[in-house]
């Protein structure tokens, strides 16, 4: 995989109309152009491709390309919103657009290649894409001063409109945007000063809405080609099987159905329409080898991380004594908390459309790591990046499952194109395909013991966590350090409470099920066994919840005080339980971002009804509050969804049991609590909100939950019933 790497903060101008500026981007070549849909020799597409991240159109319209992929998240409307904000338009002129894939000009600035993940899409642009905006609005201004002979200094910009107060002329941005052209580009355009800001910090409705409110977003299933064929693949029933042989008979015989090709990880069937290619993968018969599969079922390999919990292991993070303060403590509290596998389960399955012309291609898909998925389609088609073109549609959801290092459905969907020779094709996953695919959040176990002394204070804190890592054999590999993989223990180290002595371990498991990061990634269950741990420490030693969390806060731990503070605040915080309904709380940074929560629970037939949650937030600079909020629900839901009903069961034998949402069920919108969102008031530069409202959720609704029955539950998901709950 190339990777780019080296930064250039210059502004240049392109393109045949209109004004067209970015920043941060090498002074050569075009860009490819979004819209474009055929390659042509200098991979323009033959029309006009900016190289940029501002378009300024004469009809006063402004498009902001965005590097990174929209599939719920906020990037589209986040990143508009900084450019609006220093060229001091009008929102209702601002359009965003995909960006095609080409690492050098759109790469992530936190990974060098592009892609979105680890909730960095506004951190990691919020300066870049401010700048693009500062230029293209000092280019306007040069451009008006000149055609109006007047000081550039007598020129204001405010909600769209360019003016000269003296001689009462003024216009909008289209008027200048050729003129514009002609400016001198500023390589360190003058950003605002935060207490002028008008767009950033106030509520502005999602740029993309309006389209999918109405259908008219295009998600890879929208996308039709000419000649375009239908492809439905079978994959193996265990993993690390492999095709031993296939008849395809029944198969081709099914109308529609034009061919049937053997890939590296299953069998394709091709066909007219969608219809057919199902019937026709259902036809198949298949042989496959099972020789090289995972055959150990979900329970085993749950006990034997169980038992490397148990024992010593890789040291990640340490302080004093701990093995001495936990035996000589007055109290000492020991508990097991274990986590299933889980899949990512969004709402659209994996789909690519694939147009393979011979000596060059293009592709459109959901793409989250796109540098990646260019690489692996230009490689498996034996031909040059330059030679490819792929386009980033909005999608339905990730959660992660779109950012697999080897780029597998990518892989696949070239796999269909290379086998069948020059066309277009179409490959859609089922969600029994999905569901069963694997890569999923690993098993993990993790065994904590606290010590207490006479006073119920703290005095050791012990946490091994055992489970399977995501990065090892991946592209990311090189994350591992000292042997630790820092998804496994992300969330348990470096925590905001002082303790006198801890220590924090990692076990290694290993296993042929395909894992991957999870939203949230290892702060999804480091959240759960560290804060339930916590409260029952708490428990114990006669702290109340939130007084006890905040008298253990470092001296430095100021940000994680705010919202703790201000989530308290927020629901009226009187102690666990009061009118029949329990109460509890959770505090977690992660992702550079600082959330605590309040959750209210209420028992139904031996469940917890959530019915309210209070979050307090700190992500920096909130842009858009809106979007803040947004993510935060979104956030509650999905991890409602996990924690109370979501597992998936490997099999005796290595089978998976959930194909689909009838038993792997989403949360109902009437089980959805209401959420009232504290954004604390920050000017440290934004931090992600895309997965830092996940993981405080479940452990504030274990803790409520304990606070109302007296039960632990220490085996998500909550519905395993009395299984696990102590």
């Amino acid at each position: 995989m190339n990777v780019v790497t080296a930064t250039s903060r210059r502004a240049f101008l392109t393109g045949a109309a209109g004004l067209v500026i970015g920043v941060a981007l090498p002074l050569k070549g075009r860009a490819q152009s979004g819209a474009a849909s055929v390659i042509q020799g200098d991979g323009t597409g033959g029309a006009f491709a900016p190289n940029a991240f501002v378009r300024i159109a004469p009809d006063d319209t402004v498009t902001v390309l965005i590097k990174h992929i929209e599939f719920g998240q906020g990037p589209f409307t986040g990143l508009t919103t900084l450019v609006a904000e220093e060229l001091d338009a009008s929102w209702d002129q601002m359009r965003a657009e995909a960006a095609p894939s080409d690492a050098e000009l759109y790469k992530n600035l936190a990974f060098g290649l592009q892609g979105t993940g680890g909730s960095t899409a506004i951190a990691n642009s919020y300066t870049q894409m401010r700048q693009a905006g500062a230029a293209a609005r000092a280019m306007l201004v040069a451009a008006a001063a000149r055609a109006w002979d007047v000081p550039e200094g007598e020129i204001t910009v405010s909600a769209g409109r360019i003016a000269h107060e003296g001689s009462g002329r003024s216009s909008g941005f289209g008027a200048f945007a050729e003129a514009a052209r002609e400016s001198e580009v500023p390589s360190e355009p003058r950003l605002k000063d935060p207490k002028d800001f008008v767009l950033i910090g106030t509520d502005r409705p999602k740029v993309d809405s309006l389209a999918k409110s109405t259908g008219t977003a295009e998600f890879t299933i929208d996308v039709y080609r000419d000649g375009m064929q239908t492809v439905a693949v079978a994959h193996p029933p265990k993993f690390g099987a492999t095709v031993a042989s296939v008849d395809a008979a029944d198969a081709l015989a099914i109308e529609g159905v034009e061919r049937v090709e053997t890939l590296s990880k299953g069998v394709a069937v091709y066909a007219r329409d969608t219809y057919a290619a199902f019937l026709g993968r259902d036809a198949l018969k298949i042989e496959w080898d099972e020789s090289g599969a995972e055959t150990r079922s979900g329970e085993t390999l749950m006990a034997e991380a169980a038992e490397a919990a148990r024992s010593s292991a890789a040291v990640a993070e340490a302080s004093g004594d701990v093995d001495t303060a936990i035996s000589e403590a007055e109290t000492v509290h020991e508990a097991e908390f274990r986590f299933p596998l889980l899949a990512h389960a969004a709402l659209e399955p994996m789909d690519v459309v694939i147009e393979h012309r011979g000596d060059e291609a293009e592709v459109w898909m959901g793409s989250q790591l796109q540098t990646v998925d260019h690489q692996v389609v230009a490689d498996v088609l034996g031909l040059g990046m330059d030679r490819v073109r792929v386009n980033t549609t909005f999608a339905g959801g990730s959660f992660g499952r779109r950012a697999q290092p080897a780029s597998d459905v990518a892989a696949e969907a070239a796999e269909i194109a290379k086998a069948a020779g020059p066309g277009s094709y179409k490959m859609v996953w089922t969600r029994e395909n999905d569901m069963k695919a694997g890569f999923y959040r690993p098993i993990t176990v993790h065994r904590l013991r606290g010590g207490l002394d006479a006073a119920g204070n703290i005095v050791g804190w012990e946490n091994t966590i055992a489970n399977q890592s995501i990065v090892a054999g991946s592209p990311f590999e090189m994350m591992i350090e000292d042997g630790i993989d820092p998804t496994s223990v992300e969330g348990s180290t470096k925590m905001p409470y002082a303790w006198p002595a801890h220590r924090i371990s990692w076990a290694r498991m290993e296993s042929g099920v395909p894992v991957l990061w999870w939203r949230a990634v290892g702060h999804t269950h480091t959240a759960y066994a560290t804060e339930v741990f916590l409260d029952e420490l708490l428990e114990k030693g006669g702290k109340d919840p939130v007084d006890g969390r905040l008298a253990l806060l470092k001296q430095d731990a100021g940000r994680d005080r705010g919202v703790l503070e201000a989530v308290a605040d927020l629901a009226n915080w009187q102690g666990p339980t009061a009118n029949g309904k329990g109460y509890g709380v959770a505090l977690h940074e992660s992702f550079g971002s600082y959330v605590a929560m309040i959750a209210e629970v209420e028992e139904a037939e031996g469940m917890p009804r959530v019915t309210r949650v209070w979050a307090g937030i700190d992500c920096g600079v909130a842009v858009n509050p809106n979007v803040i909020r947004a993510q935060i629900e979104g956030g509650v839901g999905y991890g409602l969804s996990a924690a109370l009903k979501n597992e998936i069961t490997l099999e005796e034998g290595g089978t998976i049991r959930e194909a689909n949402f009838d038993t792997y069920p989403l949360l109902r919108i009437d089980e959805m609590p209401a959420v009232e969102v504290a954004i604390v008031a920050s000017t440290a530069d934004p931090t992600g909100v895309g997965e830092p409202g996940l993981p405080p959720i479940a452990p504030a609704v274990a803790n409520a939950w304990r606070a109302l029955t007296g039960e632990t539950v220490r085996r998500l998901p909550f519905s395993r019933g009395q299984e696990g709950r102590a």
